[in-house]
């Protein structure tokens, strides 16, 4: 029972990035409409990549307790980006296994060298990370003095985002299913319990040190893993990030609902904080603050963080009276209308032309294909012949159908602590219907492109 009664208040503090992703998101798609294309996508995956990985690091030293916040993510992870870089700039490491092999294993080493400290030395774990951002700052500009180098030469079509399918997405899906599969394991279980209260941990037979060891580990592959989407990303060296990455990752992990205090946190949670300061950047960049756009950033992200933690301290209160609303099922709800919002911007203006130009009637294959009607030929096989009101009747029922398909679902389950598969499910099918409708819209360019070129456009 008390198991239960903390993960409900575990998911509570998801309301407010999942809210946050929603408004968000949609003021993204209005301000800036190109979000929402094959490139658009592909390059929100290449910059959020970074700063995804570096939250899962700062998240899994979060959860062993102890106030661990490894200030030293954003300079470690620059440490090693200047590191592949001077290695390749000097033909010593520069094929991937060897890239990989570098990047996983310094993050490995200094995590493990950090924990070290903290069990044999005893020195709290802020100080320990505080002194490891400072020297690896410094390291990194006697590496690398100034932004430059080149990364390797397979790296060069990673960090292009003209495609949602990458190496870079294959990256983050990996990580995102291997901290899936080690919630499910029992060290897992002893790491949030030794994060709760580490004497009860003991107490019960948890094997402290070797605990946090290992979540030093998981911490230093992930980094490891988020230093080799960054150097894909600038394809060069940066020793200058260090400061920005970590002020972004630690309001990342607190917006997503992660405490800092040990014991709670979650895949979902650290994901939704990332993705919500990447769209804060996008947001911005959207109003063009022109000289001062970095320091604007800068301060929002100042700010996000103070709100996320005062938000940290009134959410337990404000759960009690929204203890009935699931945030699996406000996620669900929340989705389909960003949905619906994204749709709408990607084919306003291909509906619109299509109906409004006159010009398109003198062929009937391109206003066939933009009023969506049977073509009629002779080879494949034709879709029904519907009326306009027809089409309407069938699709009102069909949305009705789905509708009432997910409200009864939703009902049913809100009341137990997530909906299992079903949300995994309807996500991926709101995914794949945006994909499909963003290539349907680029089609519909193209073809529009070409009836311009014949002289056939408005």
């Amino acid at each position: 029972m008390l198991m239960s009664q903390s993960r409900g208040s575990q998911n509570t503090y998801l309301l407010v990035p999942i809210l946050l992703i929603a408004l968000l998101l949609s003021t993204a798609v209005i301000r800036g409409p190109n979000l929402v294309s094959l490139s658009g996508f592909g390059s929100a995956i290449i910059v959020s990549a970074p700063l995804i990985l570096a939250t899962f690091s700062l998240m899994a030293l979060a959860v062993a307790g102890r106030g661990t916040v490894d200030l030293a993510v954003g300079p470690l992870l620059a440490f090693i980006n200047v590191t592949i870089v001077k290695l390749n700039g000097l033909g010593i490491v520069t094929g991937p296994f060897g890239v990989f092999l570098v990047a996983l294993g310094i993050g490995v080493l200094y995590q493990l060298f950090f924990a070290l400290i903290i069990i044999f030395v005893r020195v709290q774990p802020i100080i320990v990370a505080l002194s490891g951002f400072l020297a690896l700052t410094g390291i990194n500009l006697v590496i690398l003095p100034r932004p430059g180098g080149t990364a390797p030469d397979w790296m060069s079509s990673w960090g292009l985002g003209n495609t949602i399918f990458s190496p870079i997405l294959l990256i983050v899906l990996l990580a995102i299913a291997a901290w899936l599969l080690f919630t499910t394991t029992s060290f897992y279980a002893n790491l949030r319990l030794m994060g709760y209260d580490e004497r009860a941990a003991y107490t019960s037979g948890v094997r402290i040190n070797v605990v946090r060891i290992g979540a030093h580990i998981i911490a230093g592959l992930f980094v490891g893993l988020g230093a080799i989407c960054y150097t894909a990303l600038i394809s060069s060296g940066d020793p200058t990030q260090g400061t920005t990455m970590t002020l972004t990752a630690v309001t990342a992990l607190v917006l997503g609902g992660v405490s800092l205090s040990g014991g709670r946190g979650g895949v979902a949670g650290g994901l939704l904080g990332a993705l919500n300061l990447f769209l804060i950047g996008y947001v911005l960049a959207t109003f063009n603050f022109g000289s001062t756009q970095a320091f604007v950033t800068q301060l929002f992200y100042g700010l996000i963080l103070v709100l996320s933690l005062l938000l940290t301290l009134l959410v337990p209160i404000i759960g009690r009276y929204l203890h009935f609303i699931s945030p699996f099922a406000a996620f669900a709800v929340l989705g389909c209308v960003v949905v619906g919002i994204m749709l709408y911007i990607s084919t306003r203006d291909t509906y619109g032309v299509a109906v409004a130009g006159e010009a398109f009637k003198s062929n009937p294959d391109v206003m066939t294909r933009y009023l969506l009607l049977p073509v009629q030929s002779g080879s494949g096989p034709a879709l029904p012949d519907l009326t306009p009101l027809q089409k309407i009747v069938f699709g009102f029922a069909v949305i009705l159908a789905v509708l009432t398909f997910t409200v009864r679902v939703i009902v049913a389950e809100a009341v137990s602590v997530r909906l299992g598969a079903f949300i995994y499910v309807f996500v991926s099918a709101l995914i794949l219907l945006l994909f499909l409708v963003v290539g349907q819209q680029s089609h519909a360019a193209g073809i529009l492109a070409t009836g311009q070129s014949l002289g056939i456009g408005p």
